[in-house]
């Protein structure tokens, strides 16, 4: 049988499946279909990257390799410390990306989406062109855990504001303050109705998502939501825009809440009595167990590994709800070792690796090229924030297993290696040069330097075969500087690598 291009893509397309195990066959190749752990190098440096960052460049791989694994985490782990001054000139141009809730309100009319769209594009650039690329992949994780979707009604001043003192502020601090931070903060109170909530009715959707999503999971019983809800009372929205406590809303009196005790007895100390429970919610072992789960669902397997949850949730209450330990330890873990190959990359995270490994760069002025990146993402259904419930995002690969979700992926991969689409980005002037700077003498060597080039290591033979039948060559064809097909065929052999199973997987 021979291999096509139909085959190849069709692999790529059932390999968000097989990584999961939901399909034990891909479609049949002229050899046996490769697990997606054969897809992969197992060097422990690449797969730290690949899982880490979003997307493994050169440089990041020439930095990792040099510090070492656990050196490269202390680095990453302190943020503060790498220079990022490239991306911060390029957020000037998004203002209000991060900003406060009297700016937005100064600079927009009411109910505008223009904040929205400036922090969507922020974190666009950020995931493709910070050095900070542990930090920005764990706030992507916390902004998926305490999920506002933006747009979304009446944040409009706010979302902003949220992305930067409570996501960012905290991302490798305690989970406790962030929590309490999110629980206090003008976007969460509006996005799950608690400003209205007061104690002559309370409302309970932020009480039921916050025990629910943020913290222990369906333990709850609905006494205790009510509880939670008439606990929580007081704490809303002001004039301005902003956090503040009304003891007159407040509704007093004794609360029970999952081994949670409180006389609540005063409107007074009313915000008091909530923040007790927030941190009695934070250190609770299920909320532990939720935490280590969902960190692992991100960045390990999408069935998170039993002993890895267990060690991780200790290591999570030892540290005081601490973040950066429970990292380090995920990171560093057996379990995590031998996950390669068992994620796959969401489309938000599989544009990024593409802009990261071709090594393109931001538009020299202005944002359209931010604005097309984000507009293709909004076409694949995973823009930033842009999911409605209060869930977040899916992360396991068979949510994003579609015919039409692969075709903007090849679509996306093609638009960018021609440099059709977005035509501002900018890029080498010899895009195949840059990755392949000396051209070997066959064409099948020149598929294995681009698959090395951008996915860490050589293709099956067959999907080698099925990348170069674009070009109609085989792996022995003759390849001269002097070809005039190359420069014509280049940008589709690059996509088709792109396209390939290999470069699918996290």
């Amino acid at each position: 049988m021979q291999t096509t291009r139909r085959a190849l893509l069709a692999g790529a397309a059932a390999v968000a499946v097989t990584a999961t195990g939901v399909l034990d066959a891909a479609p049949a190749l002229a050899a046996p279909a490769p697990t997606p752990a054969d897809l992969l190098s197992n060097d422990p440096i690449a797969h730290l990257l690949r899982r880490a960052t979003f997307g493994p460049t050169p440089a990041a791989l020439a930095e990792a390799t040099r510090l070492g694994a656990e050196g490269w985490l202390d680095r990453q782990l302190a943020p503060a410390t790498i220079a990022d001054g490239d991306l911060d000139a390029l957020l000037t141009r998004l203002p209000l990306a991060g900003a406060d809730i009297a700016t937005v309100r100064a600079k927009l009319p009411v109910h505008s989406y223009d904040a929205f769209g400036q922090l969507g594009r922020a974190a666009v650039a950020r995931a493709i062109w910070s050095n900070r690329q542990l930090f920005e992949t764990t706030v992507g994780f916390w902004a998926n855990h305490l999920h506002i979707a933006a747009p979304s009604s009446g944040v409009w001043d706010s979302r902003s504001d949220y992305d930067t003192t409570v996501l960012r502020a905290h991302a490798f601090g305690r989970f406790a303050d962030m929590l309490k931070a999110s629980a206090r903060h003008p976007a969460m109170l509006t996005y799950l109705d608690n400003r209205s909530s007061a104690k002559n009715l309370p409302n309970e959707n932020y009480a039921r998502e916050l025990m629910e999503l943020h913290t222990v999971g369906m333990i709850y019983s609905e006494a205790d939501v009510k509880a939670a809800a008439k606990l929580l009372t007081g704490l809303t929205v002001g004039t301005t825009g902003t956090y503040t406590y009304t003891a007159a809303r407040h509704a007093t009196g004794a609360v029970k809440i999952l081994g949670f005790a409180h006389p609540n007895a005063t409107a007074e100390g009313g915000e008091a009595a909530a923040l007790a429970f927030l941190d009695y919610l934070a250190t609770h072992p299920a909320t532990a167990e939720r935490i280590a789960t969902d960190l692992c669902v991100r960045f390990v397997a999408d069935e998170a590994p039993a002993t890895l949850v267990a060690r991780l949730a200790t290591v999570y209450l030892d540290h005081g709800t601490a973040i950066a330990p429970v990292l380090r330890a995920l990171f560093t873990s057996p379990e995590f070792a031998a996950s390669v190959g068992h994620k796959v990359r969401t489309p938000f995270e599989d544009l990024a690796a593409t802009v990261r490994t071709l090594g393109l760069g931001p538009e020299k002025s202005g944002v359209a090229g931010l604005d097309a990146l984000y507009n293709v993402l909004v076409g694949a259904g995973n823009a930033p924030f842009r999911w409605s419930p209060p869930n977040g995002f899916p992360d396991v690969a068979a949510a994003w297993a579609s015919p039409s979700a692969f075709l903007i992926r090849c679509n996306s991969h093609l638009n960018l290696a021609a440099g059709w689409y977005p035509k501002q980005l900018t890029r080498p002037a010899d895009l195949l040069r840059s990755l392949v700077p000396v051209l070997p003498a066959t064409y099948g060597a020149l598929a294995d330097a681009l698959a090395v080039r951008l996915t860490g290591q050589k293709l099956p033979a067959a999907h080698t075969a099925a990348v170069l039948s674009v070009a109609g060559k085989l792996p022995t064809s003759p390849l001269t500087s002097s070809d005039k097909s190359l420069a014509g065929h280049a940008p589709y052999l690059v996509a088709l690598v792109l396209d390939s199973p290999t470069f699918q997987l996290r």
